[in-house]
């Protein structure tokens, strides 16, 4: 290798692509990437394994599965044509969304520039797509009773907080308020999976949808596990319009958790809503939070809860990342809970 600085190991180049380094070793078993090795024998990742290994990461986010991917490296373009159809017809929905909102800023404009100031709620109104999807209701113990108002729900949103914060009892409370809401709880997998293998063995179709997204998360990394399949059959059910999951992460290895956050993330900004509570590093990457994901804190000295933007000196970020911690950390406390006054539930 001429200069070793243009080489990644594979750590590095899984963290520069987005994926999980068990992702990428399994492209390279499916010959989709072939890194190089050094004089020591380990694997790195040069400028052309990289812009190689970003065109399989790009074909996956189009919704490709790993077999599609390997038949368009090779120029059979029939699978990417309806993956492209796809990827414009969301964009399309998204430039839609925004000349819509270009409209209301032009009359907000137009009216100022006529001495009329906006109406209530209008700006707020403008923050996005979403913006008309919003709750409010007074806040449960720990808090007292304070009014709570969230605008502009996205699709993906983290609920976190220390140990004894109130996420929780916040979270049931989002699922009891919100319209054709369900709350996904940890006894989803209390019993072994049971309940959910039953649920599935009585609906042919959830089953299907469970087994494509199971294959879509093994292609990038995940373990089969049932911690998983019960989450994915709460996931996946038809149903509620918007879902509020209890610890997304719990069973799950690292792996698995990050292949399934980039699954989720590849539902784009018009799936149903999701309420995700974790204390995972590898389910809330702060450096990789998009426009359509919102990050709702909880403190711990139960002042009410408040969205944070992902970005080092925002108000509550550091607090936020105070809280997550790596997978094999949050093995090692899983089970502590608080302590909590004598007669509070």
């Amino acid at each position: 290798m001429s200069s070793s600085a243009q080489f990644l190991n594979p750590s590095e180049a899984a963290k520069r692509l987005g994926v999980s380094t068990k992702a990428l070793r399994l492209y390279e078993e499916r010959g989709l990437v072939s890194p190089v090795r050094t004089a020591a024998g380990w694997r790195a990742y040069g400028p052309g394994e990289m812009a190689r290994a970003a065109e399989v990461v790009a074909l996956r986010a189009l919704g490709l599965s790993l077999a599609q991917v390997a038949r368009v490296l090779c120029g059979d373009a029939d699978d990417l044509e309806p993956a492209l159809a796809a990827h414009q017809a969301t964009l399309e929905d998204r430039v839609r969304q925004l000349a819509g909102t270009v409209e209301k800023v032009r009359g907000l404009r137009t009216d100022l520039a006529q001495g009329r100031m906006p109406g209530a709620g209008e700006l707020a109104r403008l923050l996005g797509p979403t913006a008309d999807l919003s709750v409010a209701f007074d806040l449960p113990w720990p808090w007292g009773g304070e009014r709570f108002e969230l605008r502009d729900i996205r699709a993906l949103n983290y609920i976190i907080g220390p140990l004894g914060s109130g996420k929780t009892r916040l979270a049931q409370r989002l699922a009891e308020t919100l319209s054709d809401a369900a709350f996904l709880g940890l006894e989803r997998a209390a019993d072994g999976g049971a309940a959910a293998r039953a649920r599935l063995d009585a609906d042919p179709a959830l089953k299907a949808r469970v087994d494509e997204s199971l294959a879509w998360l093994v292609e990038d990394g995940a373990v089969v596990s049932k911690p998983l399949v019960a989450l994915l059959a709460g996931l996946e059910a038809e149903g509620p319009a918007i879902l509020v999951v209890d610890m997304v992460e719990q069973g799950l290895d690292q792996a698995t958790q990050e292949a399934l956050i980039a699954h989720l993330r590849r539902r784009g900004p018009g799936a149903r809503p999701l309420f995700l509570l974790t204390r995972s590093s590898a389910i809330l990457d702060l450096a990789a939070v998009g426009p359509d994901e919102a990050i709702l804190l909880c403190p711990a000295n139960h002042s009410p809860p408040t969205r944070v933007a992902p970005y080092p000196g925002a108000p509550g970020y550091e607090a936020v990342a105070t809280c997550l911690a790596s997978p094999d950390v949050r093995a090692r406390t899983e089970g502590v809970i608080a302590l909590r006054p004598k007669g509070r539930a």
